[in-house]
């Protein structure tokens, strides 16, 4: 577990050509001597942090396997991956990840992978995905994301699959999907406790138009609230989610018609009443004129 004890110390990694276990980063130059390397798994170590500068020797490196460690609550500046400029794969799953600080990622302009799935993460912060333009496939499924910023999507124009399934998602805003500039985004939003109103079936109604956007799970998105639908799949109860804000519509609607006519009414008898008064008045003349 994470509460274990480490050995720290050069003489604890036991290296092959892309393995390292019982590795603790005591000496930042652990990996100065590996500028040839294009995989790299450091997965299953217990790690509990990153030095600022461990990837400066690492250019070469298309794959970093990390999953499985003890990696802290944020994973922000000064940590940064800014040297693997040919990394096409990262691997930070399975970890204690709470937040990921913008500008983490930057450099990664060639990143196809990122797998952040089974951490702690709580919102996907705008900023925190700049810079990933060949970015195709997203894991952020079994965390306990409750919020995405309507922006922190838009950086990435390659994404082919978005994971999101598993957290802690109760409402969603349509726009931050149409953000997605993409060509084909495939969107996995099941096992989240969503709240059913009319907003949501608004939202996914929009999404499922979208050419671009499909949700592959639609059919498994359930209910949590309200309590009458719990369990329910959100495809088989979104048609009558909108009945009593439609029913409501319609009786304003009435009602404002209602008045209107009403208001017509009494203005055309008005009307006659005034020409039936201005005739009288002119007959009256006439006869004392006469």
């Amino acid at each position: 577990s994470c509460n274990d004890t480490v050995t720290k110390g050069e003489e604890d990694l036991e290296m092959s050509t892309v393995d390292v276990k019982d590795a603790s980063f005591s000496p930042p130059q652990a990996f100065f001597s590996l500028s040839f390397l294009e995989k790299l798994d450091l997965s299953w170590n217990q790690l509990t942090s990153l030095p600022a500068d461990f990837s400066a020797s690492l250019s070469a490196l298309r794959e970093l396997r990390l999953e499985h460690n003890c990696l802290p609550e944020c994973l922000c500046p000064p940590v940064s991956f800014e040297y693997l400029d040919n990394m096409e794969k990262l691997d930070l799953s399975h970890n204690q990840l709470v937040s990921v600080g913008p500008g983490v990622f930057r450099g990664l302009s060639r990143l196809r992978q990122l797998y952040l799935h089974h951490n702690r993460l709580r919102v996907v912060q705008q900023g925190s995905l700049d810079m990933l333009p060949g970015l195709e496939v997203l894991h952020l499924s079994h965390n306990n994301i409750s919020q995405i910023d309507s922006s922190a999507l838009a950086p990435l124009y390659s994404l082919a699959v978005l994971a999101l399934e598993g957290n802690n998602l109760h409402h969603l805003k349509f726009k931050t999907f149409i953000s997605l500039h993409t060509t084909a985004t495939h969107i996995q939003l099941s096992g989240n406790p969503w709240s059913c109103d009319c907003e949501l079936h608004r939202v996914f109604s929009k999404i499922l138009y979208v050419r671009h956007l499909h949700i592959d799970d639609y059919r498994n998105v359930t209910c949590q609230d309200p309590p009458q639908l719990a369990g329910a799949s959100l495809a088989w109860v979104d048609s009558q989610l909108c009945i009593a804000e439609t029913a409501t519509v319609l009786v304003i609607t009435i009602t404002v018609l209602v008045t209107v006519v009403a208001a017509l009414v009494m203005a055309e008898r008005n009307r006659k009443r005034n020409h039936g008064k201005n005739w009288d008045t002119e007959s009256q003349n006439q006869t004392q004129s006469s």
